[in-house]
């Protein structure tokens, strides 16, 4: 009789543990993506600030075009990493998840990594036109021109998205009673300063990846912690009857 107690013992064991690697799963991608955004996003802007013009725009855009190529090699793999994010996210909530406040949360992530895509395009397309102009006259056109593209689709755009994305997600969690409420009302007003901000700062953007990371490490370590947990009652012997 105590053989069927056992096996049951021993299914659980293993389902546990995949459960406790979904978690860990979301923050290690959450955590990818937020280093990996923020290094992209900060080469791209040092490199064609909003003040460069003049006749030293040519030689400066040529000395960074290496951090330009840098950035727009993380971009991608960061991409990779928020879509990975937000699936096992999704997964997570599994039964539990709303239609419509999911669907919002989807979109939004979804246009915030395309325009975040467009952005780098943009600012690969700029170094590489300033390059290969015949002139000076011609480089500077294109820079102006494309500078300000780039720059309206992260600071009005992508942010906006990104406040969609976090306002979306907060009300999910405080559905679900996932996450404390601290970390609800911290996402909710992080998420209203990116609404409805009006160009405060070109690094307001950094807010969004900053938020993932702080999210991630809470849930890596509540991941860490569970795991723990199980070994401990895995270990514990089954007595038998």
């Amino acid at each position: 009789m105590s053989r069927p107690i056992a096996d049951s013992a021993d299914q659980r064991i293993p389902l546990t543990r995949q459960r406790l690697r979904t978690p860990r799963a979301a923050a290690i991608a959450g955590i990818i993506f937020a280093v990996l955004l923020t290094a992209s996003i900060v080469l791209i802007r040092v490199s064609i600030p909003e003040e460069l013009s003049g006749t030293a725009t040519a030689e400066s855009l040529r000395g960074t075009a290496n951090l330009v190529s840098l950035a727009l090699t993380l971009v991608p793999f960061a991409g990779i990493a928020f879509l990975w994010f937000i699936g096992v996210v999704r997964d997570r909530l599994g039964e539990f998840e709303d239609q419509f406040f999911s669907t919002v949360f989807f979109g939004s992530g979804l246009l915030f990594l395309a325009m975040i895509f467009a952005s780098a395009a943009i600012a690969g397309g700029i170094i590489l036109s300033y390059n290969l102009a015949a002139t000076g006259a011609m480089g500077a056109d294109v820079l102006a021109f494309g500078r300000a593209v780039m720059y309206t689709i992260t600071n009005i755009y992508a942010v906006r998205m990104a406040g969609v994305f976090m306002i979306s997600l907060g009300t999910i969690w405080i559905r679900t009673r996932v996450m404390p409420r601290l970390f609800v009302f911290l996402t909710y007003a992080l998420a209203l300063l990116m609404l409805v901000s009006i160009n405060l700062s070109v690094w307001l953007i950094l807010v969004f990846p900053a938020w993932v990371f702080v999210i991630s490490v809470y849930i890596l370590i509540l991941s860490l912690r569970g795991e723990q947990a199980g070994k401990v009652i895995s270990s514990v012997p089954v007595e038998k009857k």
